[in-house]
């Protein structure tokens, strides 16, 4: 009986390792800004992108130093 108790308990804390590791390394690169401003660095693209829910145009900025891409409303 002990041993079901110690394989389940095992896999538990195996789960909550991965959960939380998840949590912290999570890719959040394509997430998107709420700030209405255009940070400095970022350059203005010619790609303009129509988002197919709400039908809203978004202009791509792009940052050359870093790679990253925002996109803001039209």
């Amino acid at each position: 009986m002990k041993w079901i108790v110690g394989y389940y308990g095992i896999q538990a804390v195996i789960l909550l390792v991965i959960i939380i590791l998840s949590v912290l390394f999570y890719d959040k690169r394509y997430k998107k800004r709420k700030s209405e401003g255009i940070p400095t660095g970022f350059l203005r693209t010619e790609e303009v992108s129509v988002d197919p829910i709400t039908q809203e145009k978004q202009r791509v900025y792009y940052n050359p130093d870093t790679g990253e891409r925002i996109y803001v409303r039209e």
